[in-house]
């Protein structure tokens, strides 16, 4: 596996191993995929599941308060488009074009003005929402000029801050941290995260992606900014419990610097029960190695969610990311053990 492969690049059907070359001509129909998270946790599962099925959604956060996105928001309003931009970037058609234009919203600008450190995609998007006055509709233009493999949709139709009530490493009394960018790198530990505003409204496509789904995954990405916020917009949240999908909840490969510094994987899913406890899973995944590292993993994610726990080799070389070929090898089997794929499909 070569380097470009673990930063997002596509892999030629050659490089592929024999059991994930591609989609045979005239395959069944694929299984709708809908894949909730936000920035790097979201674009590895997005290059994965796109091995596998054209039919896949990605429902975004939109709570980022930080960088090119923040000053956006600030500026102009409406949706921050950075973890959008990620998103659009994943589904990216793997020819010339999609490449070409991949590199052109992922590049920043460099100077001694206004324009430095902003994405070329955010801008991007930031005028077609303005021409459009629809988020929607925007992404799904943007989609379109990238030959985009899926749909990218955000997960509430306003701009959100998260707040969090935070234990200081310090032992000292509760402090209340507020905004995304800020959260991410305070130490201490979380002990319960919200929206503002508290009840934000759902997207109505979001909803009927949900409905359509054959499989919901949530993670694997930021805990308490990428993955929790999904289940934080009632709609949403009633809509992937009531959901009668395959779920599954890709867990990220450990403690990270910041907001989860000190978390087991245990402490992940005990955290997750605690803001979501009428969501049930029908599979937690989880890198081999760190499982091994936490024997109570089954026994807790049976007992909390009443789900059956798969380990894989899910570790890039780079430090904390997973590797999406091997996600893929992970979701597909997945997959065929549930029967939403056939083995005659690759």
């Amino acid at each position: 596996m070569t380097a470009q492969h673990e930063a997002g690049g596509a892999p030629t059907t050659e490089e592929l191993p024999l059991s994930l070359r591609g989609r045979a001509a005239g395959r069944g129909s694929e299984p709708r995929v809908v894949s909730f998270g936000g920035g790097h946790g979201l674009y590895a599962a997005l290059r994965a599941f796109r091995l596998i099925t054209d039919s896949l959604t990605a429902v975004v956060t939109v709570a980022d308060d930080g960088g090119s996105s923040g000053r956006l928001r600030q500026e102009m309003g409406g949706l921050p488009p950075g973890d959008l931009r990620m998103a659009l970037a994943a589904l990216c058609d793997d020819g010339e074009w999609g490449r070409v234009w991949r590199d052109v919203i992922q590049h920043r600008f460099t100077s001694s003005g206004s324009l430095d450190g902003h994405a070329v995609g955010n801008l991007l998007i930031a005028a077609l929402w303005q021409i459009n006055d629809d988020h929607v509709e925007g992404l799904d233009w943007i989609a379109q000029l990238l030959r985009a493999h899926g749909r990218v949709l955000p997960m509430s139709s306003v701009p959100l801050t998260i707040e969090a009530d935070v234990h200081p490493p310090d032992g000292g009394p509760v402090t209340v941290i507020r905004g995304q960018s800020v959260l991410a790198t305070t130490p201490g530990r979380v002990a319960q995260v919200r929206l503002v505003p508290g009840a934000p409204p759902a997207r109505a496509e979001t909803i009927e992606a949900v409905q359509e789904a054959d499989l919901l995954n949530l993670g694997p990405g930021s805990w308490y900014t990428s993955v929790m916020p999904h289940l934080l917009v009632p709609e949403l949240a009633e809509a992937i419990c009531a959901s009668t999908a395959l779920k599954s909840l890709t867990l990220n490969l450990g403690a990270a610097p910041g907001e989860t510094a000190d978390l087991t994987l245990v402490d992940h899913l005990q955290s997750l029960h605690l803001h979501a406890p009428a969501l049930t899973l029908d599979y937690v995944l989880v890198d081999a190695v760190a499982a091994a590292k936490e024997p109570a993993l089954p026994e807790i994610a049976e007992s909390l969610f009443g789900a059956h726990l798969r380990t894989h080799p899910l570790t890039s070389r780079r430090p904390r990311q997973h590797d999406s070929l091997k996600l893929a090898a992970c979701y597909r089997d997945m997959l065929l053990d549930s029967g939403l794929l056939e083995e005659d499909q690759w």
